[in-house]
């Protein structure tokens, strides 16, 4: 005996017994699989539907990004009726299975007919749409609701990137300055005495650094050459920077002893600074007469000697303490001669620590390996010379470090 699949839904339950099994038999059977559409908006209705089993989903803007689910049908509800009562109606929405669905289809003149014969329909009709209505209606308003607060939570995210941008902005404008500030510090132009002449290079491992470095006239034959290196990075250590050159500096005018001006600097640095920052200095005074050059060295790299044959060597040091950490420092002081065709070059630590892909640094010996091919060119050649090689050796690595080269050439 088959099944009084009608007597289950709402709409036909008052119907005779025997109406429903007769109206079941008229009726068409339909299949769909998930994901199949049964019909799309917009479309002209032609049946009337009422699903026996499975889902259904009520779409608006099907298959778009602004697809909407209305309703989700289950066995005993029907669909499309409003598309029947009204002539030539077109969907309103589409009907989408949501897993295998059965329904029973009655075409528009089997649902005139039926109406024709049992009015009271209209009044299930009315009663089941007011509750299709109403639970579309919930469904719209938490769908609404639930839009407005994704859009309320990306215009906060937005609004907080927009501050982000404007504040990342306003840092790189003040990096900028800051970046323009220390460069105006650098000499633009070196000093060229007949016997001698200077090189340098800076290559800065963020947009401000704590590298420096100065070559100025000190009177008719004297040329003071200085080049420091600040602990840490970024601008901090480049308002660090500028004090401990400007203090430098100033003091070179009053003392002709380098040690003497180093001294009365970290006299001043560690008098004023209220942090843990230090610098490290090599500052020196040549004789552009004899070749006389005499330096202090806080802490810094020790120079290295180019001499005429092309080999390099490092030239003897003792203990030097950095400006900054103590009031009473220890200082490397010393005097050598820069014989014709020599170059001497200082340099800031970054040069020998600057690692490759493999994280192997450049280290002592390729500088002096570097300048080996380097005798008899000029102090800004030598310079050149050897930041490329660093750059050839880094093959684009992160630079971790600033990396300042000075060069004294005394010319044959």
């Amino acid at each position: 005996m088959r099944t009084n699949l009608l007597s289950k839904i709402p709409v036909f339950s008052d119907l005779p017994e025997d109406e429903q099994i007769h109206l079941q038999g008229m009726l068409q059977v339909k299949t769909l699989q998930p994901g199949e559409i049964l019909f799309r908006e917009g479309e002209v209705g032609e049946y009337f539907y009422v699903l026996t089993d499975g889902e259904l989903e009520i779409l608006l803007g099907a298959g778009t990004h602004e697809e909407l689910v209305l309703n989700t049908l289950g066995p005993g509800e029907y669909l499309g009726e409003m598309s029947l009562i009204i002539p030539g109606g077109e969907r309103t929405a589409t009907a989408r299975a949501r897993q295998k669905a059965t329904l029973l289809a009655m075409s528009r003149d089997e649902f005139n007919a039926l109406l024709e014969q049992y009015p009271m329909l209209f009044q299930s009709m009315v009663r089941v749409l007011s509750e299709r209505l109403d639970s579309t209606n919930d469904a719209t308003f938490r769908d609404l609701t639930e839009k407005n607060r994704q859009l309320q939570k990306a215009y906060d995210e937005l609004k907080a990137a927009q501050e982000q941008l404007v504040e990342k902005e306003r840092m790189e404008r003040e990096l900028e300055v800051a970046a323009n500030i220390q460069l105006s510090i650098l000499p633009d132009v070196l000093p060229a005495p007949p016997r001698f002449d200077f090189g340098a290079s800076i290559d800065p491992a963020r947009q401000v650094g704590g590298d420096f470095y100065d070559v100025f006239r000190l009177g008719d034959n004297t040329v003071a050459v200085l080049i420091g290196d600040v602990a840490d990075k970024g601008v901090p250590s480049a308002i660090f920077m500028a004090r401990a050159h400007a203090l430098i500096a100033a003091e070179a005018e009053s003392y002709d002893n380098p040690g003497d001006v180093l001294r009365k600097a970290n006299a001043h640095i560690t008098r004023l600074e209220k942090a843990t920052q230090f610098v490290t200095v090599l500052y020196g005074v040549l004789n552009v007469d004899n070749g006389e050059f005499v330096y202090a060295r806080a802490g810094h790299e020790p120079p290295l000697m180019l001499l005429p044959d092309g080999s390099a060597k490092r030239l003897p040091y003792d203990t030097g303490m950095a400006l900054g950490l103590w009031e009473d420092i220890v200082l490397d002081e010393q005097t050598i001669t820069l014989q014709p065709g020599s170059t001497l070059v200082l340099y800031t630590d970054g040069m020998t620590d600057c690692r490759n892909p493999s994280g192997e640094p450049f280290g002592l010996g390729r500088i002096q390996h570097s300048l080996n091919t380097c005798p008899g060119t000029s102090a800004q050649e030598v310079c050149n010379h050897l930041l490329q090689t660093l750059k050839n050796f880094q093959q684009g690595s992160k630079q971790d470090d600033d990396v300042t080269l000075v060069a004294v050439h005394a010319k044959l």
